[in-house]
């Protein structure tokens, strides 16, 4: 197996003031889960978002439909972090999801034109999923930082697009 990459995008050190966030996250791996979701928003708070809503649903499986219903309500956030944590067994169940959600909520985006980060951690084991919420690697970190970019870029060029009509 090829290791992952560690080294991440350079910080923008763009902030979020003024600006609303939603975290849908997932509910199975509550502990691990937990973690996730207080780094995300403790980066996204860190980084002056006025607003950061969480919604929490069964499984990362129900992150897309979650998401699609954030995306259409008339003050939506700037951006909408899916959070899961799918960890594999011994069928290949994790992959399905991995894929399906990551399909979903792409499609999504582009439908909305809104950035949806896909924060789900498909792992192999435990020890993987531990690593990627904690401080080795942070990944909430990250998807909180992603958001902020994307938000950032999707208001340039969304303002750009109506001062040239």
């Amino acid at each position: 197996m090829t290791p992952m990459s560690l080294d991440r995008p350079t910080n923008l050190a763009l902030k979020a003031s003024g600006m609303r966030f939603a975290i849908v996250a997932a509910r199975y791996n509550p502990e691990l889960m937990d973690q996730l979701i207080q780094r995300t928003q403790a980066e996204l708070l860190a980084l002056k978002a006025d607003v950061v809503v969480i919604e929490r649903v069964p499984g990362s499986a129900e992150l897309p439909l979650a998401a699609a219903l954030i995306t259409q309500q008339p003050e939506k956030p700037v951006a909408v972090i899916a959070l899961g944590i799918v960890i594999a067994g011994s069928t290949h169940h994790h992959q399905i999801i991995g894929y399906s959600t990551a399909w979903a909520l792409q499609q999504i985006s582009l439908q909305h034109n809104l950035p949806i980060i896909n924060g789900i951690l498909v792992v192999e084991n435990c020890s993987q999923a531990e690593e990627r919420v904690g401080d080795a690697i942070n990944r909430g970190r990250e998807f909180a930082a992603a958001a902020i970019e994307m938000a950032h870029l999707t208001q340039k060029w969304t303002n750009n697009i109506k001062t040239n009509r």
